[in-house]
This record gives structure tokens, sequence and C-alpha cells, in this order.
């Protein structure tokens, strides 16, 4: 097991007990489209070809939702790797897992025309997950990595690597899963508080069909924390989170998405932005963003309270 990803199998997991027993993992978001000749030559060829096909077959939607949906549709046919772990969310709370073991398959005439052949191995339930864990689990996409879990994961599912024992699996991923879990705390508790922030005010997390895509939206070299439109949606705001003080690396890191959303995002008339928000700064990042046009620096402070109780 090298990665894991979650793939739902229809809107709640409806299709998940058919897939299981037919041996598969299923997706759908163009129907029944043969993507054959549009695979083997990454996610950024396959985005070019399909979102304007995806554009055509749904005129209503937008170059975001586009994106989302073939991003989504490139992940589960091709950007999963033979031998990664994938579950799969049923209704009852519950994560079916096991092993990808084919390439993509395509099945017309289907609820779920997409295929891989997955080996499928039992199941977990989200009750026996970290806190972390089921919270990264239950993020509302169809097709998404789990990122820094794989040692929890190995020790449910028991399909750690061989010549990597659980133990040092663990060990080795046990300072980046505390990173990580900072980080996501970070991004949750700015999503749920977006309103009374001063980006609240003048930008919504994007959301399609009432649904926040705009968190932890794919792109061609990782998921953006988050991605936001302006209340007149003229511009939209990629916002990349850092725990504790942010190097300037993070800079590169936020270009290589502002430049994702302006050639694949951008509806006419549109411009994008972006904000690094970290509790600090220095003189490194400061002198990179003096370069760097369009991204800004925002800084947030962490207030601890008490209080008497009452009576």
């Amino acid at each position: 097991m090298t990665t894991a990803w979650v793939v739902r199998q229809g809107r709640g997991g409806q299709f998940a007990e058919e897939m299981i027993k037919a041996g598969y993992l299923g997706v759908d978001f163009i129907g029944d489209y043969d993507i054959r000749p549009h695979l083997g030559s990454g996610a950024e060829v396959f985005r070019g070809a399909m979102n304007s096909v995806h554009l055509v077959m749904y005129p209503e939607k937008t170059r975001v939702s586009a994106g989302l949906a073939m991003g989504n549709l490139w992940a589960a046919c091709e950007g999963i790797s033979e031998g990664d772990m994938v579950l799969a969310p049923k209704p009852d709370r519950t994560y079916q897992y096991g092993v990808v073991s084919g390439g993509y398959e395509y099945h017309a005439g289907t609820e779920l025309p997409h295929r891989r052949r997955v080996d499928w191995k039992g199941s977990v339930s989200r009750d026996d997950m970290s806190p972390t864990l089921a919270s990264s689990a239950g993020v509302p996409m169809t097709v998404f990595q789990l990122e820094s879990h794989i040692a929890e994961l190995a020790t449910l599912t028991q399909l750690a690597d061989p010549a990597r024992p659980i133990a040092q699996a663990i060990s080795s991923e046990v300072q980046d899963q505390l990173a990580f879990q900072m980080e996501k705390q970070l991004e949750d508790f700015l999503v749920h508080n977006w309103a009374s922030t001063s980006l609240g005010r003048e930008y919504d997390i994007y959301t399609e069909e009432g649904l926040p895509v705009g968190q932890q939206y794919p792109t061609d070299t990782g998921p953006m924390d988050i991605l936001a439109v302006s209340k007149d949606r003229s511009r939209l705001l990629v916002v990349e989170l850092k725990r504790g003080r942010a190097s300037d690396a993070v800079v590169g890191q936020i270009q290589r998405y502002v430049g994702f959303v302006q050639e694949a995002l951008l509806e006419p008339g549109q411009t994008v932005e972006g904000v690094i928000i970290a509790q600090e700064d220095d003189l490194w990042i400061r002198r990179a963003l003096s370069m760097a046009r369009g991204i800004r620096f925002m800084k947030y402070r962490v207030e601890f309270h008490l209080e008497p109780a009452e009576g």
C-alpha cells in the first residue's frame, strides 16, 4: 500500500454495495462517454480535452464545476495507481476497503460506467477512526486522497506493506500527521467561521449544489486549501493556510495554484488573487511576496479565554 483514496460510489454511497459485489470502484461525471482516448498523458492533458466536452454536455455548469468533475474523473480512472488502497463509504457509516488491481474499464449503459477493478478486503467503521481521520474521510467530495493517514489505515485494515512494518510507518509519519492535523484544524476552523472573517465579508467559499467544493479543490499539483469567489462573482481567491510561520516556499506553491485557476477555471471577465494565511512571516517571505503580483499575506491569531463557571 503506497497511498489511500476515498471514492464515493454514487450520491451517499448508494451504489457501494453493487460495486463491491462486482469487484469494482465506479464513478460517473460524464455518463456514457468513452474517455480511453484521453487517458495516458496526465491530468493536464485530460482536463484540457474533457472540460470542454463536459461543458457541452452540461452547459449550465461553470468552469469551476467542470474542472472539479473532470479532475475527479481523471483521479479515479488514472490518478489512482494499481496497489493503492481505496475506501468506499457506505450509508451505514462504514467504509469498505480494498486494493486497486486493474486499469480503467468503460462499462457503457451502467449507473457508474467508469470503473477500476478492486480486490475488496473488508470494512472499517467510522467510529473506529481517530477524529482526524474520520473528519478527513468525511469530506463531501467524490474522489480524494487521504494525506498523512497511511499509518493509521495500515493498523485499522492490516494492509501494511510487508517491507515496511506498521511500527516503522507510524514512527516515520507521526510528525507529518501531527503537522497535517494542525493545518486541517486551522482550515476547518476558518471554513466554519468564514462569514465572521474579513475575507468572508468580501468572498464566499465556492459551492456547487449546496456543497462546499471550494475546500480542498483538486489541481494538477495538489489540492488548494480553499477556493473562494467574490460576492459579485468577478474574482476568484486562492487561500493557502500554514500553521505557525510561513516560509518563502509557500509563495511558489500558491503561484502554481493561481496559475491553475487562471488557465483552467476563470470565466470571461474574471480575475484571480491569492492569499497566504499564517501565524508569522519573515523577511524572506516578504521579499518573495514583493515580486508576486496579486498575492498577499494575512496573519491569524489564536486566542484562549478562561471564564468563571456559572453558579
